[in-house]
């Protein structure tokens, strides 16, 4: 694996351990060249949540509630398979892995303060209201006669 790009970054200074990573590659579908049907250009990457101990106790918690549906014995998997080479797909995936563990992991968001409208803003709005249902009814045909 030298040469890849990593380390990926989850949030802050915590990151995927090359360690824990476990690729499997297998031959896409879709376009390819000459070489299509000889070549593991598809990559799935696999990473055991539930046994880390790169993240943080409370990111990992989160996480694991969070990709409840997505977990298979506390693993996530990632595919990768848009690019025609393998090498390209290996780090789309190692991306994507990245950034869905980084939105899993992050805290709530905080919870909205109710804001109050302010009185003089209210009551502008019911004067031009007001001055608007006397425009339409001035209209009405009825005095015409």
């Amino acid at each position: 694996m030298e040469g890849m790009s990593g380390p990926y970054f989850i949030r802050g200074s915590v990151s995927l351990p090359e360690a824990e990573l476990m690729w499997r590659f297998s031959r896409s579908s879709g376009p390819g060249g000459q070489h299509v049907n000889t070549s593991d250009s598809q990559v799935e990457l696999r990473f055991d949540l539930a046994r880390t101990e790169a993240l943080p106790p409370v990111w990992k918690e989160r996480a694991l509630r969070r990709l409840a549906g997505r977990l298979v014995d506390g693993v996530v998997s990632v595919r990768a398979s848009e690019h025609r080479s393998q090498w390209r797909n290996r780090e789309a995936a190692a991306v994507r892995l990245a950034a869905l563990l980084a939105e899993a992991s992050a805290p709530p968001p905080k919870p909205r303060k109710p804001t109050r409208i302010p009185r003089g803003i209210n009551e502008r709005r019911l004067r031009e209201k007001k001055q608007r249902a006397d425009t339409k009814r001035g209209r009405s045909g009825r005095d015409w006669g």
